[in-house]
């Protein structure tokens, strides 16, 4: 019998059963839930430590760190001292000398451009160095392997800025490597979002960390099989790894928000790439925003971040409030 062609609707319902599928690997919890795993686990930050922390458009409150971030970094100190007791275990196996220097453990942050990872990863960096065994937790970005945009210019990439062939995956790769390894000095290149760019000859310097919080959007995605291309992953590299999600349209709101702040702020500075931006007004602030958001960032959701999701240990779901909802965490 010949095959008919399914229905649009049909392979949009096939896509959402995989999706729904997929996720059946996954505990689920509600916000309440959540907060009972904390136990007797004390709150790890104050107010005044909180609001340096916070973000543009960010409202991360002591409830929030209380409810989520305290129950988190409970799980995640059960995990670093678990790779570490496996560490020596595996040591001992290979008659190795004993070795005191502790492997850094590595932590992945993705998700959508304005979802909250950056104030999200500051937070979370916090709490976790309140642990006495771990005290020293670096935060990184992959802002900074993006291609100079120079590079970008000349490759036409500029309007793919963010997307997955816009970073120098190489120099990413290497430095992972190189802290998995624990390299005594590791540097990172720092991005600046005031001038758009890399900043030229400046870098961030990783000392063996107990812990390392890598951020960016695209960090959890596998390489796309073209031939050539590398098959080691950024992912390879964590210990575990979080997704923070919302739906498109919330996080589109969000974006808006966050644009108009900056018009407001960063964007009135001279020295800003985006000062052309400043002299909008309101209304054409919102079409401008909009417009980056649906021919840009939402492609690159669609298309890059978002199909990888699943590949997460624990997803974080965000409500129109910022506030996380549900909370789910991958079975072992």
């Amino acid at each position: 019998m010949k095959a008919t062609a399914r229905p649009a609707e049909t392979e949009l319902d096939l896509r959402s059963s995989i999706s729904s599928s997929s996720l059946s690997r996954y505990d689920s919890f509600t916000r309440d839930e959540w907060r009972s795993l904390r136990a007797n686990t004390p709150l790890l930050l104050s107010e005044d430590e909180l609001a340096s922390l916070r973000g543009i458009n960010e409202t991360v409150s002591l409830a929030e760190v209380a409810d989520i971030y305290v129950p988190l970094s409970r799980l995640l100190n059960l995990h670093v001292a678990a790779v570490q007791h496996l560490f020596k275990a595996r040591q001992h196996f290979l008659g190795s000398s004993p070795v005191t220097q502790k492997v850094p453990y590595i932590i992945g942050i993705a998700g959508s451009v304005a979802v909250g990872k950056s104030t999200f990863s500051r937070v979370l960096r916090a709490s976790l160095a309140r642990w006495p065994d771990h005290a020293r937790v670096d935060l990184v970005t992959t802002d900074g392997f993006l291609h100079p945009n120079r590079i970008l210019e000349e490759r036409g990439l500029m309007k793919r800025k963010g997307f997955p062939e816009s970073y120098d995956q190489r120099r990413l790769l290497k430095f992972l490597a190189d802290v998995k390894a624990g390299l005594p000095v590791v540097s990172a290149p720092v991005y600046s979002h005031l001038h758009y760019d890399i900043v030229p000859g400046k870098s961030q310097d990783v000392r063996r960390p107990d812990i390392l919080i890598l951020e960016g959007l695209n960090v959890l995605q596998s390489p796309d099989g073209k031939r050539g291309a590398s098959r080691v992953f950024v992912s390879d590299f964590f210990d575990f790894s979080i997704y923070l999600h919302s739906d498109p349209e919330t996080i589109e709101r969000w974006y808006i928000q966050r644009f108009l702040t900056l018009r407001e702020t960063v964007f009135q500075k001279r020295s800003s790439y985006f000062h052309r931006y400043a002299k909008l007004s309101q209304e054409e602030s919102v079409e401008v925003a909009r417009n980056i958001w649906r021919e840009i960032n939402l492609v690159n959701l669609i298309e890059n971040i978002a199909p990888t999701r699943e590949r997460a240990h624990l997803i974080l779901d965000k409500a129109e409030n910022h506030l996380v909802q549900t909370v789910r965490l991958r079975r072992v």
